[in-house]
Parts: structure tokens; sequence; C-alpha cells
């Protein structure tokens, strides 16, 4: 693998992230939540709790829309909402620990499958491959930002122009 043209990188590189992408969608489907809302309780689950301000800004979706998320969400049985114990004006939303264990036997299988490929590598090289994935993912949540900025840029420019339409 190491004298792939810069191309066949390139075409080695799109396949993976679409794997990657394609088994996510996979992943909420199987247990019935869209991409957003899977992506939502990942985050959710990572961070154990989140409000949901905090949500509406790492999804990237308006507060009204984060409300109807997690009313979804909460409906399914994957969260609920809490008092934060710090400030009651405050609501948390937090993962119900029974539901993950379904997210869990989704996921236990690619999980399986990719300890194997990095049982592959050496501790060195799984340092390079982990040093990768830690740079690379605010990287890739940097570049959503700016598609989500040049996405709204376009849309208020559209409907500027839409709007000044005799």
């Amino acid at each position: 693998m190491a004298d792939l043209t810069p191309a066949d990188q390139h075409l080695v590189f799109r396949q993976y992230l679409d794997a990657v992408g394609l088994h996510g969608m996979a992943g909420a489907e199987a247990v019935g939540l869209s991409a957003s809302e899977w992506y939502a309780l990942s985050q959710i689950a990572l961070e154990g709790t989140l409000t949901s301000g905090e949500l509406a800004a790492c999804t990237g979706l308006t507060t009204g829309a984060t409300t109807r998320l997690i009313d979804r969400l909460e409906r399914a049985g994957f969260v609920r909402r809490a008092t934060d114990p710090d400030d009651r004006r405050k609501v948390i939303i937090e993962p119900v620990a029974d539901s993950l264990d379904r997210i869990e036997s989704v996921v236990g299988p690619a999980r399986s499958q990719i300890a194997e490929v990095l049982s592959r590598y050496t501790p060195d090289q799984r340092a390079v491959l982990f040093d990768y994935f830690a740079h690379a993912a605010p990287a890739f949540r940097a570049a959503t930002e700016e598609v989500r900025d040049a996405a709204a840029h376009h849309r208020q420019r559209k409907g500027g122009a839409a709007a000044h339409r005799p």
C-alpha cells in the first residue's frame, strides 16, 4: 500500500470515509433514528450530559429544531431531561443507560472488526493512527462549520434575491 499514487490515496481515503458514513446511516436506521438523531445521541453519550444549547451548538441545528430532536429521542427512550444540579433553571439532557445497550448491539460488530484491523499494527503505528484521529476530528468539525456557514450565506443571498424580485 505504500506505493499508492496521490490519486489512489485519494480514492482509498474517500472509500474509507464513505464506509464510515454508510455505517453510521445503517446504525441510525437499525435503531429507528435519523442521522441527526444518531449524531446527537452519540454526542450526549460521549459527554454524559449536555444542555439543549450545547447540543444545538454541536449539531448545528437551531434551538427549535434541537428541542424537537430531543423530544423524539426522549419519546424513543434514548434520553431524558433532568434539572441541572448546579442551576435548577437549566435542563440537561442525559442518556438513558439501558437504551445505550441497543446502540452497542448495533455498533459492536464494527468495533470488533476495527479492533481486528488495528491489531495488525504495531503500538507505534497505532499511536500514529490515533494521532491522526485526534487531529482529523477537529479538522473535519472545522470544515463542517465552513460548509454550514457557506450554505447559510448562500441561502441568505438566494432569499434576499427572491425578496427583491418584482
